[in-house]
């Protein structure tokens, strides 16, 4: 299993793998906290994450060394991939997208969803970075975890050979339409990116929110 280590003020990091599918091959540990590191040696190869990231207001104050273990893959696209994952200091699941630092592309995926805070669009808990033996620069992003996408919401109507009730089009479309118009007027950014399997669906509550903000561009006035 993997396991992410986060910090509020300047995030750390702790990484473990294990027999868990293809989320990562076995890498050694590495503890930070500031500015000290602490270096914990084992087989192959060693995943740094040194790097830091503030998060105010919501997010937290002060430096808390935050753990998260990996459980399952739960999307991948062009950009990273996305882990379900525990924190193991709360119980908390949360999701965690990482996504290489590719300097040859310009990813503002981190600063636009710093600058958000609304209902339906995910939010962000915490960021840090992390390396591989072969020196790749990865950006993981802690956001919170809702189970399902509009996409598996409708493919399991769509099996079951039933409409959607239209009730919950109204609901849906409502929220999505309610995020977008949030999103292009408070942190003027187009999403670039809007469909079925970028909008997340909380199947208790109904709550819609907008995802994947990898290939949105900040509008020009």
């Amino acid at each position: 299993m993997e396991r992410y280590g986060s910090n509020n003020a300047s995030c750390s990091g702790r990484f473990m793998s294990g027999p868990a599918g293809n989320m990562a091959e076995p890498m050694d540990r590495l503890a930070a906290s500031g500015s000290s590191m602490r270096r914990c040696s084992s087989r192959r190869s060693t995943l740094y994450a040194p790097s830091a990231c503030a998060f105010p207001g919501k997010h937290g104050k002060g430096q808390k060394t935050i753990s998260y273990m990996a459980e399952q893959v739960v999307g991948t696209g062009s950009f990273g991939i996305v882990f379900q994952a525990k924190c193991l200091e709360t119980g908390e699941t949360v999701a965690i997208k990482k996504v290489l630092r590719d300097h040859r592309y310009k990813n503002r995926e981190l600063q636009l969803m710093r600058s958000m805070d609304h209902p339906n669009a995910v939010s962000l808990k915490h960021c840090f970075f992390s390396t591989t033996s072969r020196d790749e620069l990865f950006l993981n992003l802690v956001m919170e975890y809702v189970p399902k996408t509009l996409y598996r919401v409708l493919k399991h109507h769509s099996n079951a050979n039933q409409r959607m009730p239209l009730i919950y089009v109204k609901l849906y479309m409502y929220q999505l339409f309610r995020g977008l118009a949030y999103v292009h007027t408070v942190p003027g950014v187009c999403h670039m990116d809007v469909k079925p399997q970028n909008v997340l669906v909380d199947p208790l509550t109904h709550q819609v929110k907008i995802c994947d903000f990898g290939s949105a561009k900040v509008l020009v006035r």
